[in-house]
C-alpha cells in the first residue's frame, strides 16, 4: 500500500478517533496488524468491537497503536485525503465507442482519464467492463458482499466483445459474471449500441444470454452510442435512424414482457433517446422498475414530467386550502436552457405553468451542442461557450436557470472551463442552478421557503 493514500484529511469532533488523539495529517498503517488496501477493507475491518489501530503521527516517524473498544458498526470518525484509499485504476481497453477518444485536445487533464475501477461502481455508480479485475477483486466483492455492481456488457458475443473493446481478454472477462451471479451479487448492466455492430441479431443474442442472470441481474439499459464530431481516425460509426430506433424499442419491449411474466420486473430498458428518435411516447413510470438506470438516461424524462405534475397538483391543493386563486411565483419571468433531448419536455412544462399563471413568462432555449457536434443532445455535455454564443442575442427574462448536470460535480465550472460567474457576467443576467427534478423546479419557481412560512402562519 502507498502511505500517501492513507493520509487522514479530517477527524470528526467528539468521535472515537478525536478522543484517541488522531489528527489531520496522521497516516493509517494497519488495523489489527493487517494492511488496509482500500476503503472497503477499512470499512469492513473497523466493524469489529475490538481494534488495534496503528497510525504514524503527522510529520514524524512516531507510531501509535490505539487500543479501541467500541460498539459493532460504530464509526471511528476518520475521513481520508484519498476517498478510495488506493490508486484509481484506469481503463486498458480501446473501445470503438469511447467518448473520451472523441474529445478535442486542450481540455483539462482530468477529462481524459478513463476509469475502469470496480470500486467506483459501488462508490459512484460507474460502469466497469470487468477486464481490469483480478480474481482477488472478485473474491473481495463476494467476501464483503458488495452490491450492486454496474457492468458494461456491450455484447455477450465473446469474439465481438473482444473487437468492440479492442482487448483480447474482453470475452473471457464475462466468466466473472457467473461468479457474481452464483454469489448473489446484485448487478445492473448497460449496452452501448453501435449501428451494424452489436444491434439487431447481436442485441437479441445478448439479451437472451443476459436473461439467464435475472433477477440477480436487476436491469440492463440499452443506450445509443454518442458520436461527437471529433472521430477522425476512429472506428467508422453511423448514427441511428428513426426506423432503427423503432426496431430497438420493439425488441426491448418484447423482452420486457417475457421478464415481467416470469420475474415481475422488466429487466431491459431503452434510454429516452430511443423514444424521442422513434417519435414514440415515453413508457409509464411502472415500466422502469423504480428507475434503476436514471444515470444512463433511462426514464429521466418520464420521471421529470410525473414529478412536475404531482408537485403542481400539491401546490394547487395548497392554494385551494389557503383560499388563493393561484400560486404567486418567486419572480414574474424566467429563462431556461437545456439540450435538444429534453427541450420539448421543458417547453411543455413552461407552457403548462404559463397557462395557469398568466402573469408568469418563461422562455425555454434549446442549446445545440456545437462544441461536440449536433449528434450530442444531452444537457450534461453542454459547454459554457455554446450557451453564451447562442444566448448573447436572445431576450433573457429574469433569472437564467440551468440544469445542475451542466456543471462539474460540486463545482461551478462547465466542461470547457467557463465558470458560472463568467457566464452570468458575459450575458449580463443572474444565473441559478436548478436540480433536474420536477419537485425541485417548482419549489424554486414558487420559493418553497415562503410557502412553508405562509403555511405556518395559517396554523395560528
Amino acid at each position: 500500500m502507498k502511505l500517501e493514500n492513507h493520509v487522514i484529511k479530517a477527524v470528526e469532533p467528539g468521535s472515537i478517533a478525536d478522543e484517541m488523539g488522531v489528527e489531520p495529517g496522521d497516516i493509517l498503517l494497519t488495523i489489527n496488524d493487517e494492511p488496509v488496501e482500500d476503503i472497503f477493507d477499512y470499512q469492513f475491518m473497523t466493524q469489529e468491537e475490538s481494534l488495534n489501530v496503528a497510525i504514524q503521527k503527522c510529520g514524524t516517524n512516531e507510531e501509535w497503536v490505539l487500543e479501541i473498544e467500541k460498539e459493532e458498526w460504530e464509526d471511528l470518525g476518520i475521513e481520508f485525503e484519498n476517498g478510495l484509499m488506493d490508486d484509481y485504476r484506469s481503463c486498458h481497453n480501446k473501445c470503438i465507442f469511447c467518448f473520451i477518444d472523441q474529445m478535442p485536445k486542450g481540455m483539462r487533464d482530468s477529462l481524459y482519464f478513463k476509469d475502469d475501477d470496480s470500486r467506483l461502481s459501488f462508490l459512484q455508480g460507474n460502469y466497469v467492463t470487468l477486464t481490469n479485475m483480478k480474481q482477488k477483486d472478485i473474491d473481495k466483492i463476494i467476501k464483503y458482499h458488495l452490491s450492486p455492481i454496474n457492468i458494461s456488457f456491450q455484447t455477450m458475443n465473446r469474439e465481438l466483445r473482444c473487437k468492440m473493446l479492442n482487448n483480447r481478454f474482453a470475452g473471457e472477462a464475462l466468466d466473472k459474471v457467473d461468479q457474481l451471479y452464483e454469489a448473489g451479487i446484485v448487478m445492473n448492466g448497460q449496452i452501448v449500441l453501435c449501428k451494424d455492430v452489436n444491434d439487431g441479431k447481436e442485441l437479441e443474442y445478448s439479451l437472451e444470454q443476459l436473461f439467464k442472470y435475472v433477477p440477480v441481474l436487476e436491469s440492463v439499459s440499452v443506450v445509443p452510442v454518442g458520436l461527437s464530431k471529433y472521430r477522425e481516425g476512429l472506428y467508422p460509426l453511423e448514427p441511428f435512424t428513426k426506423e432503427d430506433a423503432c426496431k430497438v424499442i420493439d425488441l426491448i419491449e418484447n423482452w420486457q414482457k417475457k421478464a415481467y411474466e416470469k420475474y415481475g420486473l422488466h429487466f431491459v430498458h431503452a434510454s429516452d433517446e430511443w423514444y424521442i428518435l422513434a417519435q414514440r411516447d415515453m413508457p409509464d413510470a411502472d415500466s422502469y422498475d423504480g428507475y434503476l438506470q436514471l444515470e444512463n438516461g433511462v426514464g429521466m424524462l418520464r420521471l421529470l414530467m410525473d414529478e412536475f405534475e404531482d408537485s403542481l397538483a400539491q401546490y394547487e391543493r395548497w392554494c385551494k386550502k389557503q383560499g388563493l386563486v393561484a400560486m404567486k411565483p418567486k419572480h414574474s419571468s424566467f429563462s431556461m436552457i437545456t439540450g435538444r433531448l429534453a427541450y420539448p419536455y421543458l417547453k411543455k412544462i413552461a407552457q403548462c405553468l404559463m397557462e395557469r399563471i398568466p402573469e408568469l413568462k418563461i422562455h425555454v432555449y434549446e442549446i445545440v451542442n456545437e462544441f461536440f457536434g449536433e449528434q450530442i443532445t444531452v444537457s450534461g455535455l453542454l459547454t459554457g461557450q455554446d450557451i453564451i454564443e447562442q444566448l448573447k442575442d436572445k431576450e433573457l427574462l429574469g433569472e437564467l436557470l440551468l440544469p445542475q448536470n451542466v456543471l462539474r460535480s460540486g463545482e461551478e465550472v462547465f466542461l470547457d472551463d467557463v465558470t458560472l460567474s463568467q457566464l452570468g457576467k458575459t450575458l449580463q443576467v443572474s444565473v441559478n442552478i436548478v436540480k433536474s427534478s420536477g419537485y425541485e423546479f417548482l419549489d424554486y419557481i414558487f420559493d418553497k421557503e415562503i410557502v412553508w412560512e405562509k403555511e405556518k402562519e395559517s396554523q395560528y
